[in-house]
């Protein structure tokens, strides 16, 4: 297992101990607009999910890594979502689940660790995120690391009956 080391906190790969934790962001409904999910996850789906973590980014398009503080609590997920091994390049997600620890460098530094590994690693040329234009908190932190905005896609999610702008930003790996 790598397991990936900053300062305040650590990214590691998803153990089957994970489950609980899984299960209650999958099916916390205020978090769905960020990963545009519309239905409940059950244990049994998110176990099976579980059970096939241990395949590779280059089969499985996909890398979803916990992130840890130094007392071992899990504090959050990154995700390297729709690989393109052509292309060299990823999208990102991010979650930090508990509100009082966001806006306190945890997902920043978890950004850095993932930019490094994505580069040391896998040798991507480009990260990308979609983030929601009112997501002012989200932005802030992708534009911290060097990803620029290079659109707008007008009334892209439809959230609660109203459609909702998104920004695409992108990174250049140099």
């Amino acid at each position: 297992m790598i397991t990936l080391k900053g300062e305040h906190i650590y990214l590691r790969a998803l153990e089957p101990e994970d489950l609980e934790f899984i299960y209650v962001i999958e099916n916390d409904e205020s978090v769905w607009e960020l990963s545009s999910t519309q239905t409940p996850y059950s244990k049994f789906l998110i176990k099976q999910y579980l059970e096939n973590a241990h395949k590779d980014i280059y089969e499985v398009k996909q890398l979803r890594l916990v992130i840890c503080n130094y007392d071992d609590q899990t504090i959050g997920l990154i995700d390297l979502f729709d690989f393109d091994f052509k292309n060299s390049r990823a999208g990102v997600g991010i979650l930090v689940k508990d509100v009082n620890n966001r806006n306190r460098g945890i997902g920043k530094e978890a950004l850095q660790l993932l930019i490094s590994y994505s580069k040391e690693h896998l040798n991507l040329h480009q990260l990308y995120c979609n983030i929601s234009e009112t997501n002012e908190n989200s932005l802030k932190l992708f534009k911290s690391q060097e990803f620029t905005i290079i659109g707008l896609k007008k009334d892209w999610n439809l959230v609660k009956g109203s459609y909702k702008n998104e920004y695409l930003l992108q990174r250049i790996l140099k």
